[in-house]
């Protein structure tokens, strides 16, 4: 096996690409770019759902009922013009998300809607109990609302940062090297040392490490692409890391 430039490539998070991110596109569009600025919009929602959902239930609400207002939530979002409430100075998806949420709720929406179950906007099959599932699964803690969301944020993002690593290695033919070596990468009980792993894939301990330190390291640069396009700057991103670390070591 070579670990030398076999590995998927790399790309940066500067200013030229940081301008095309999800949430820039949300924060600048003006009437004549509204399509493009829904979308935009839609993507970022999806990845937000269950952190969300988390947070209505932590709130108190029962499962259905949480489901119900965490769709409408989004139908709502997505289908009226709740854009003009952002402060634009204050830019993080994250934050304005939450805000918009505590003020939905705070609107006491009437439970007897519940039967729109989100019009339109379908996130997820309302039959589906694994939201509810993962949901019972999250560990016992004393954590407020906002600290559960903000826990769950973190987490979604290290997911999906995760999966689209392991979708650049199964591109380029390489979804078994991942798998072997993804336990290096998220922090799971380690089952076997480099030696071990090394002599697996018939290779040296030293090209395990490189590539080990390679897939890190793309990794990290996938992480910082997931939260760019969550907030409306590039001087955001660090800041951000920042607060997903902090978030996951409650």
């Amino acid at each position: 096996m070579s670990t030398s430039d076999s590995e998927p490539g790399a790309a940066r998070v500067g200013n030229a690409q940081f301008t095309t991110t999800h949430w820039s596109v949300v924060l600048t569009a003006g009437d004549q770019d509204a399509s493009e600025s829904a979308a935009a919009l839609e993507t970022l929602c999806r990845s937000y759902w269950y952190p969300l959902y988390a947070y209505v239930r932590r709130r108190g609400y029962e499962p259905a009922d949480a489901q119900d207002l965490t769709q409408e939530f989004f139908a709502r979002l997505l289908s009226k013009d709740y854009l003009r409430a952002v402060d634009r100075t204050k830019g993080k998806f994250r934050s304005f998300l939450l805000a918009a949420l505590e003020h939905f709720l705070a609107n006491e929406w009437r439970r007897a809607q519940a039967q729109k179950r989100g019009g339109q906007f379908r996130f997820i099959s309302l039959d589906d109990t694994s939201v509810e599932d993962q949901y019972r699964l999250a560990p016992a803690s004393l954590d407020s609302p906002e600290q559960f969301f903000e826990q769950q944020w973190a987490i979604t993002l290290l997911e999906h940062a995760v999966a689209k690593l392991r979708d650049e290695f199964t591109s380029s033919g390489k979804a078994t090297f991942f798998e072997q070596f993804k336990i290096f990468l998220t922090g799971e009980k380690q089952a076997f040392s480099y030696a071990e792993l090394a002599a697996r894939m018939n290779t040296t301990e030293a090209a395990v490490k490189m590539a080990v330190s390679r897939m890190r390291q793309r990794y990290g640069e996938l992480l910082r692409l997931e939260i760019a396009n969550t907030v409306a700057s590039p001087a955001e991103i660090d800041e951000e890391l920042q607060a997903l670390f902090a978030a996951l070591s409650r």
